[in-house]
């Protein structure tokens, strides 16, 4: 892929924030540094007094999906920042509430929560603590933070850069079928899949083919592929199958930890099937899987979620919700790595088009998930 398809700044906040990634601790226990006192909502702290926290959804922080890439962020504020942080881990909902509970009571001046299935319980933890401040990553719900100065919603245009994988894969193709599969059918996960298929179809209006997407149909969101959760490996895996033995030979799971079982189905095929990871760059999270991920769908929530401790930090905190889009950097289409000498130049070269038709507006994503 060219190089102009990955922002420099961004690669570099990226490598460093995986450089910084530690294994998290047990989910009963939050990990804290001695001392800190609480903030209110408007002011600065020092370095000293100022702590920073986070709340996992279910895949935990080693999910090598949304919760681990957020946790980067967490990590490189630390390192960068040099305050303190805190973070509790949530093996299911169940744990939300009382997690944040936790961090309130652990004197964070900002709990950051992560995920779509953690809106409720962040709203409901901010409304209660005005003075802690709150960043929610990949929700956000106008009528629900209405009047809410201290909580701050994080959320990401994937449907561009699944547009573009979309595209991608129905371009490399050989067998005529593609598939997508999710953990839940939640806005988070179908604004990837509304994407994807949207790519596909733009590709084959363009090229006059007729390629097939399996396990999504915008028209039709209660007939697609989910596992029903973000954990069940082997769920993943045998939806992937389904969707190879129908004949799909490149599949996109929108599922977190879920989706290796489509990662698995890939390398087992021998080269047959191949993958486009999300959330991460995939030959980076999960890097046995590299030579089968043809490229990843990627969000820099790592950078939104160390910008939003950098601003409460410096008593800039802003309840505006964050967009991360193509214009911003905020999403992209991964490196092709090992698949860069497979990827035609004209390919690369209309995907660069596409980039830039997309941020200009000409190309119009159609997808009721893009964040409004």
């Amino acid at each position: 892929m060219k190089k102009s398809l990955v922002a420099p700044a961004l690669l570099s906040a990226l490598a460093l924030s995986f450089a910084g990634c530690a294994k998290a601790p047990d989910a009963a226990t939050p990990s804290t540094s001695a001392g800190g006192a609480s903030a209110s909502a408007g002011g600065a702290a020092a370095s000293g007094d100022f702590k920073a926290c986070m709340v996992s959804d279910e895949g935990g922080f080693d999910d090598k999906s949304f919760n681990q890439t957020s946790h980067d962020g967490l990590v490189r504020a630390k390192k960068e920042l040099e305050i303190e942080t805190g973070e509790m881990q949530s093996a299911t909902a169940n744990d939300f509430a009382k997690n944040l509970n936790e961090m309130v009571d652990a004197k964070c001046n900002i709990i950051v929560t992560v995920g779509f299935m953690l809106g409720d319980a962040t709203v409901a933890a901010a409304k209660k603590n005005p003075d802690v401040q709150f960043a929610i990553v990949d929700w956000n719900d106008a009528a629900k933070t209405a009047g809410l100065k201290n909580l701050k919603p994080l959320i990401f245009n994937t449907a561009e850069p699944s547009f573009m994988a979309g595209y991608t894969a129905a371009s490399m193709s050989k067998t005529g079928s593609i598939g997508t599969l999710g953990g839940m059918n939640i806005p988070t996960v179908t604004i990837f899949m509304d994407g994807f298929h949207q790519g596909a179809t733009y590709f084959n209006t363009q090229k006059k083919k007729n390629v097939k997407v399996l396990g999504w149909n915008p028209k039709n969101p209660k007939g697609g592929q989910f596992v029903g959760n973000f954990s069940d490996v082997a769920g993943g895996s045998r939806i992937a199958s389904t969707l190879t033995s129908q004949g799909a030979d490149v599949i996109f799971p929108v599922a977190g930890p879920a989706g290796e079982g489509a990662l698995q189905v890939a390398k087992k095929s021998g080269g047959k099937v191949n993958a486009v990871w999300v959330d991460t760059d995939g030959c980076v999270s999960s890097a046995s899987y590299c030579s089968n991920i043809m490229t990843s769908v990627q969000k820099a929530m790592d950078v939104a979620v160390f910008d939003a401790i950098k601003a409460a930090k410096d008593g800039k905190f802003s309840s505006d919700p964050y967009v991360g889009n193509l214009a911003n950097d905020g999403v992209k289409l991964a490196e092709f790595h090992e698949f860069d000498s497979k990827i035609p130049a004209e390919l690369k070269d209309e995907l660069e088009t596409i980039k830039s038709d997309i941020v200009s507006g000409k190309i119009k994503i159609e997808s009721a998930s893009q964040p409004k």
